[in-house]
């Protein structure tokens, strides 16, 4: 089990939180209860008193962390059931509908009794505050342990494995006649959804004020066969997370949104506006009432199976027959080829790719080639793409006017890269586009890269900083998205735009980067950019052992494929008038190869290449170069490298 097995999941425990109470119930005595399972039949704590050790599980349908732990719960229920210690689940959630509960118990063979705590009465007397959490009572039925199961899980990452078995060590130390040694850590998970008493007279109800808000802000993704683990368009759904919902709200991490207040504006922006945030406390705090249906907003209609406006032009496999992933080892990035069969030039104004098994797929990169091109021809990615899937990106079409060009007869090349997850899985992805009329198109949407490959990230350094430049931009380009690209130890990025006169214009600041919301900034309006401007990004990795992601930090880190590998890339998307880029001579393709090489280099746009902007297997050619000896490279100088190094590729 690997930190790169579970992006959904990793996208998922944003959503969740630490348990903090007021008052600890350790040593607190639980009274016999009577509940009900799903199929209606009662069972007490009563029942179990032949037990040494009884642990009561607080479960629930929806929360991902409850979803996760309940297989495991179930192994350590029949592994220490021998030993006298009894299982049972209690679900206290008022949204959780007994057919979920028997759905719940299905499809995580628990073969302990999983009750449904009405009322949140035990859950009350316990003081149980969030799913998943366990207690473990003494004979007498006194809590001896409280808190999570173990240390896998924590808000916005997931462990390789357990560092603390917590759950089996309280039980092992119980049953040796022992003290519980930590009888008390902090659950991460899901609030429980307690019943309410709605204030009748309030002025911020769910259908007049709430509901709009998570229409607008959230529902995208909050809803059946999207990404986020429950829907949030139906009263009885939302009013069971409230809580939850003004928790994340408040703390930021929902929506997931990581661009600076200051930075901006962008068209796809999700942040909350102080008034939307004090509403959600105000409804929450009332009691969350649902107010008069008759104030609910019109509801958005989607398109079946896509996140795109329309249903798509074209739709295609990635690959004739599902690819089967192995259950471990490292997969290299896999290249797969689909003829267009175009038989004329295609402007999309959108591309979703839709992976197949989202659990293996960490990223989908397409390109369009236009002759016999390998994976190799695209620098992996590096340079730019055609189209994307990565995980938390949500596909938006472009706005009116623009759109990508794919020639008459390409062929779309797709990188896949997978992630085994501890079993053998199978995957099938698939493309699906949407084209526009070539007559309504003025601009060409194009991708590039400020890109630096030559990382070399220090053990425990917790700061770590990289600069990467782009190519100059052509004549009349302007701006439309910035998407940066890290890894599990990225910390920070910053775009700006140098512009030739030497101004540096501000663009993004990112200064808590999440790998698992790879967001496309969207600028409200395109920015015009005079030629030759020129793209610097500044990026911050953190290699310690204070980041939670961070699968080893007594390794030196390298650029690579891998999760646990780096990158630093940052993408953007800009646009520029159709045809403009045509009819260049050799002479120029030529100049502008030498100016991109050079550009490359030059990390930190100061005119000239030292020798420590040149990747170390090149620095041998750095002297012969140098014809002038001054220790820096010029343009004209660079460009001699096609000269030395005829066969090979910048």
């Amino acid at each position: 089990m690997t930190l790169k097995q579970f992006p959904t999941v990793l996208v998922i425990i944003s959503t969740l939180a630490t348990a903090v109470t007021a008052e600890s119930p350790l040593g607190r005595k639980v009274a016999d209860f009577q509940l009900h399972d799903f199929r209606g039949e009662e069972f007490s704590l009563a029942d179990v008193s032949a037990s040494k050790l009884v642990v009561l599980a607080f479960l629930g349908t929806e929360c991902p962390l409850a979803k996760r732990y309940g297989l495991r719960l179930g192994q350590l229920a029949n592994q220490y059931q021998p030993r006298g210690v009894s299982f049972i689940g209690l679900d206290a959630n008022v949204q959780d509908s007994v057919t979920e509960i028997a759905a719940f118990v299905r499809d995580h063979n628990i073969r302990f009794p999983l009750l449904k705590d009405l009322s949140n009465l035990v859950a009350d007397s316990v003081g149980a505050e969030r799913t998943p959490t366990v207690f473990v009572l003494d004979d007498q039925r006194v809590i001896r342990y409280w808190g999570r199961v173990d240390d896998q899980y924590g808000v916005g990452y997931v462990r390789d494995e357990p560092q603390r078995h917590d759950l089996q060590a309280a039980l092992d130390e119980l049953l040796a006649g022992k003290q519980v040694s930590v009888p008390m850590t902090a659950a991460v998970g899901c609030q429980i959804g307690r019943v309410k008493q709605p204030q009748p007279n309030s002025s911020v109800t769910y259908s007049k004020q709430i509901a709009h808000i998570l229409q607008n802000r959230c529902v995208e993704c909050h809803r059946e066969g999207e990404i986020a683990p429950f829907a949030l368009d139906d009263y009885e759904e939302v009013v069971g997370w409230a809580e939850m919902i003004q928790e994340v709200v408040q703390d930021g991490r929902m929506p997931p949104w990581h661009a600076s207040a200051e930075s901006g504006p962008f068209e796809n922006g999700r942040r909350l506006t102080d008034e939307e945030k004090a509403l959600v406390k105000a409804w929450v705090d009332a009691g969350a009432p649902e107010g008069d249906p008759q104030d609910l907003p019109k509801p958005r209609t989607w398109v079946d199976g896509w996140q795109l406006p329309r249903m798509p032009d074209f739709v295609a496999p990635l690959t004739d027959k599902p690819f089967q992933v192995p259950a471990d080892g490292k997969v290299r990035y896999q290249y797969f080829t689909i003829e267009s069969g175009f038989q004329e030039d295609k402007w999309v104004s959108a591309v979703e790719i839709q992976p197949g098994n989202r659990a293996v797929v960490h990223h989908v990169l397409m390109f369009v080639s236009t002759g016999d091109d390998s994976g190799e021809h695209f620098r992996g990615g590096a340079a730019g793409y055609d189209g994307i899937y990565v995980p938390g990106q949500r596909v938006r079409p472009y706005p009116a006017g623009m759109a990508r060009k794919i020639p008459a007869g390409a062929r779309l090349v797709f990188q896949v890269h997978y992630t085994p997850i501890g079993s053998e899985q199978f995957d099938q992805s698939r493309v699906g586009m949407i084209f526009v009329d070539p007559q309504s198109v003025e601009y060409e949407v194009r991708t590039a890269s400020a890109v630096n490959t030559d990382l070399q990230i220090p053990p425990h350094d917790a700061n770590y900083r990289v600069d990467a430049s782009s190519s100059r931009l052509p004549a009349s380009a302007r701006l439309l998205a910035l998407n940066p690209h890290m890894h599990l130890r990225g910390k920070s990025i910053q775009y700006e735009a140098v512009l030739p006169s030497g101004e540096r214009r501000p663009l993004l600041d990112v200064p808590r980067y999440d790998f698992n919301w790879q967001t496309a900034y969207r600028l409200v309006t395109p920015l015009a950019l005079p030629r030759d401007t020129r793209l610097h990004c500044v990026a911050h990795f953190d290699n310690s052992k204070d980041n939670p992601s961070n699968p080893d930090p007594t390794k030196l880190v390298r650029w690579g494929e891998q999760t646990w590998d780096e990158m630093m890339i940052g993408y953007f998307d800009y646009v520029v008038p159709v045809g403009s880029l045509e009819g260049v001579t050799t002479a120029e393709r030529s100049q502008m190869r030498a100016q991109e090489l050079f550009d490359r280099l030059d990390k930190n746009i100061d005119g000239k290449v030292v020798i420590d902007e040149v990747p170390p297997k090149y620095q041998g050619l750095f002297k012969p170069l140098d014809r002038d000896n001054d220790d820096a490279l010029t343009v004209e100088e660079v460009s001699r490298v096609f000269s030395l190094l005829p066969s090979r590729k910048e």
